[in-house]
C-alpha cells in the first residue's frame, strides 16, 4: 500500500471523528434549544451568544465533576460499561460513504473511510454490540434500579433489531447489494429508496428511536420508575460518555437513514452543479447536502422526544414483536411480488 493512501484513511478519519464528536456535543445544545422552542421558553443562553458554549461548559463540568464509584461495584467494568457504549458508537462511520470521489491534483479521493462489500451488516454488527455497555454498566453498578434497566435495555434492543433487520430485506432486495457505496450510486439524482421502501423505511425509523433509547422508547433509563435506570450510580466523565454515545447513535442512525433511503449526497440536479464546479468543489456540494439530511433527522429524534409521551413496557414490547415485525415481513413479501411480476414483464 501506498503511504498517500493511509495519510488519506488516517486525515478521513481524524475528520470524522472530530466531526462527530462536534455534532454530539452541539445536539446537546440543540436538544435544549429544541425543547425551549416546543415549550416557548428561551433555552441556554448565558454561555456566549445565543449560548453556543453551553456545550463545552458542560464538557468542562464533567470532566472536573468527582468521580464516583460505589463500594460494592465491579470498578474493571463500571468503567468498561461507559467506554464500551461510547467506543462502539463511534465504529458506524467508517463505511458511509459522506460524498462522491473529490479530485485533489492528479489523485482522486474517495470520501469513504472504507467499502467493504457488507456494509450493512457490518452497520447492524456495531448496532448489537451497542447494548452490551448499557448491560455490563447496569450489572457493574450494583444496583437493582441499573440492573433493571440494563435488562430492558437487552430486551428491546434485541426485540427491535428483529424487526430493523427485516425491514432492511426489502430495500436489499430492491437494491440487491449491501454495499453503501452501490446502494447510495444506485439514487443517483432523485432515485431515492424511499419512493420505493415508504413501509420499511417508516419501520427502520421506529426500531432507530428503539435502538438509540430515545424518547417514546427511553425505557433503560426512564426516571419515573428506574431513577436513572443504567445511568444511576454514574456521575462525571463516565455519565458523559453514555450520554455522548447515545447523541453519537442519534447522529449515525440519521446518517444511515439518509444514506439508505434518502438518496445520501445525490440531490435533484447535481450533474449540473458537478459541471459548473469540477470534480473539487461539486462533490462538496453532495456532501453538504448529506449533512442537511442528517441535520433534519436529528431534528425530528429531538422533535418527537418533547411532543411524544413515554411507552408502558409492554406497550413497548407489543409494538415490535406483534406490530412491526409482521409489518416487516409484510413489505418483504410485497416487494418481492412485485420485483417478481415486473421482472417477467
Amino acid at each position: 500500500m501506498e503511504l498517500s493512501f493511509f495519510i488519506e484513511k488516517l486525515i478521513l478519519i481524524t475528520i470524522l471523528f472530530v466531526i462527530t464528536l462536534t455534532i454530539a456535543a452541539y445536539s446537546t445544545w440543540a436538544e435544549r434549544k429544541v425543547a425551549a422552542w416546543i415549550q416557548d421558553r428561551v433555552g441556554p443562553n448565558r454561555a456566549g451568544p445565543f449560548g453556543l458554549f453551553q456545550p463545552l461548559a458542560d464538557g468542562g463540568k464533567m470532566f472536573f465533576k468527582e468521580e464516583i464509584i460505589p463500594s460494592g461495584a465491579h470498578k474493571v467494568l463500571f468503567v468498561g460499561g461507559p467506554s464500551l457504549a461510547l467506543l462502539v458508537s463511534f465504529l458506524g462511520t467508517a463505511v458511509i460513504p459522506f460524498g462522491e470521489s473529490i479530485q485533489i491534483g492528479d489523485r482522486l479521493v474517495p470520501l469513504q473511510v472504507t467499502d467493504v462489500n457488507v456494509g450493512v451488516l457490518y452497520i447492524f454488527g456495531v448496532v448489537a454490540l451497542g447494548v452490551y455497555g448499557i448491560m455490563i454498566g447496569g450489572w457493574a453498578s450494583n444496583n437493582k434500579y441499573s440492573l433493571m434497566g440494563a435488562i430492558r435495555g437487552a430486551s428491546q434492543n434485541i426485540s427491535y433489531e428483529i424487526a430493523m433487520g427485516l425491514s432492511i430485506i426489502g430495500l436489499l432486495l430492491v437494491t440487491n447489494s449491501l454495499s453503501f457505496g452501490e446502494i447510495v450510486a444506485q439514487q443517483h439524482s432523485w432515485h431515492w429508496n424511499v419512493l420505493y421502501q415508504p413501509l420499511g423505511f417508516l419501520i427502520f425509523l421506529v426500531c432507530a428511536f428503539a435502538e438509540t433509547n430515545r424518547v417514546p422508547f427511553d425505557l433503560p433509563e426512564c426516571e419515573t420508575e428506574l431513577i436513572g435506570g443504567y445511568q444511576t450510580e454514574y456521575s462525571a466523565f463516565k455519565m458523559g460518555a453514555y450520554m455522548f454515545a447515545e447523541y453519537i447513535n442519534m447522529f449515525v442512525s440519521s446518517v444511515v437513514m439518509a444514506t439508505l433511503y434518502f438518496g445520501g449526497y445525490n440531490y435533484p440536479g447535481m450533474d449540473a452543479v458537478n459541471a459548473l464546479l469540477g470534480p473539487t468543489w461539486g462533490p462538496l456540494v453532495g456532501v453538504a447536502v448529506l449533512f442537511l439530511k442528517i441535520i433534519l433527522f436529528i431534528f425530528f429524534f429531538m422533535w418527537v422526544r418533547w411532543t411524544v409521551p413515554r411507552f408502558r413496557y409492554d406497550q413497548l414490547m407489543h409494538l415490535g414483536w406483534k406490530i412491526l415485525i409482521p409489518l416487516a415481513i409484510a413489505n418483504i413479501v410485497i416487494t418481492a411480488i412485485v420485483i417478481t411480476v415486473f421482472d417477467k414483464l
